[in-house]
């Protein structure tokens, strides 16, 4: 796959969770940021490839890359164990997101706010891969991603394991600002159009909701509702200290 952009390209060299096999780089382009990606290829032994900039929009699907791209293989995805290492995890399940875009806005907030990991139902992200970590700006490749073949039976290893499960919705809801996010927890978010799934549901212990300013029904989206949750989290634990 191509991965397009200095910020996806060094993502993906730094967080080592994918094999990147080449870099093109324009022959004009002489910055810092240049220099660091150049720099990075040479210790990992990467081929860079100078060449024009028709070439690279040749092999480029858009023409946002800024002139560097790079051959990279799929990312290595985690699970759920290797993720549970800190005594205070903050994971977050994600259902029912489809648009990568959104996927990948998801991402970049999670990983700024201190995320543990991500979990998702399983399925192949593979022809969006470049396209959420683009739109996360890279963050998606140092997440912890975890693909779920069974998100029920996930979310109950989770819960005797001590982690309190919240879910972002209005039924028999308290204000996500009254919940406690200072020990193990995870929160789940369900997209716009079909939401958390029942089995997923059944195994939420408390829900929690956002009020808005005014009557607007309709539903924030994914990422929106992520970022104000995730960044109550990172709130209450910083006032713990």
């Amino acid at each position: 796959m191509i991965l397009e952009g200095s910020l996806s390209v060094k993502a993906a060299m730094l967080a080592g969770r994918r094999k990147v096999t080449k870099l093109y780089v324009d022959r004009n382009k002489d910055d810092k940021d240049t220099a660091f990606i150049l720099k990075t290829a040479s210790r990992r032994h990467i081929p860079v490839v100078r060449t024009g900039r028709e070439e690279i929009d040749e092999l480029a699907s858009g023409r946002t890359h800024g002139g560097i791209i790079a051959e990279a293989g799929e990312r290595r995805l985690q699970t759920l164990r290797e993720s549970f290492t800190d005594e205070k995890p903050f994971f977050v399940l994600a259902e029912g997101v489809e648009d990568p875009f959104n996927l990948g806005y998801m991402m970049r907030t999670l990983y700024s706010a201190g995320c543990t990991g991500l979990l998702l139902k399983a399925r192949s992200w593979e022809n969006a891969d470049a396209t959420i970590l683009k739109s996360s700006a890279g963050a998606s490749e140092y997440l912890n991603v975890i693909m779920s073949e069974d998100l029920p039976k996930d979310l109950r290893w989770l819960k005797s394991r001590g982690v309190h499960l919240y879910a972002a919705m209005r039924k028999d809801a308290v204000v996500y600002t009254a919940a406690d996010y200072t020990g193990p927890v995870l929160l789940a978010v369900g997209g716009e159009m079909r939401g958390l799934s029942a089995g997923v549901r059944a195994e939420i212990e408390d829900n929690i909701f956002i009020p808005y300013a005014n009557d607007f029904r309709a539903a924030l989206n994914a990422a929106s509702a992520t970022a104000v949750l995730a960044y109550e989290v990172v709130r209450q634990r910083r006032e713990e200290l």
